[in-house]
């Protein structure tokens, strides 16, 4: 946890691209590709650190989830699904205009495992939020693998403003 005077490590970067927000993040876990791939997909493994995920998680298939973080209810449709490389998913938020993508891609990196996020057509007033929300999904899926608690609600306070500050940049 960042001190007063220290500023919280940021997995993220925003962008912008055609009106909408992208967040781009990664990081590393200590596990391999399966056991992160598991997590990632299993509808019992992400409910420890996600959400409740039910329906068709094939690809084509579709889904409905809850998020605990966030409270984010919605449906989805799993668009890409290579075990162990790739998945792809689009979502809607019941109220929601738009559809959002989320990408991950999975690479090995002799025994620790490498997960790289993009999460696409987002609404730039909002790319603040989506980025330090995503981070804590990252964070929460770490503690998950390592076999501890997912991260406090404080988590959010200590993100924010970093994220804040980098979509201010945006050029």
């Amino acid at each position: 946890m960042a001190g007063p005077s220290q500023s919280p490590r940021i997995l993220g970067r925003l962008q912008a691209e055609a009106g909408k927000g992208i967040v781009h993040l990664e990081n590393r876990f200590e596990t391999g590709i399966g056991e992160l791939w598991s997590a990632l997909t299993d509808p019992g493994r992400l409910a420890g650190w996600y959400g409740q995920v039910e329906g068709d998680l094939r690809p084509g298939g579709v889904f409905h989830s809850h998020v605990w973080a966030s409270g984010w209810d919605g449906t989805g449709r799993v668009d890409v699904c290579e075990p162990g490389q790739r998945l792809v998913v689009t979502s809607k938020e019941a109220d929601a205009p738009e559809e959002e993508i989320l990408e991950a891609t999975l690479a090995a990196d002799g025994d620790q495992a490498v997960l790289i996020l993009d999460q696409r057509n987002l609404p730039l007033e909002y790319l603040a939020a989506y980025g330090a929300g995503l981070q804590i999904h990252v964070e929460d899926l770490a503690a998950h693998l390592a076999g501890r608690d997912r991260a406090a609600a404080t988590r959010w306070d200590e993100l924010l403003p970093s994220y804040q500050d980098l979509a201010a940049h945006l050029g």
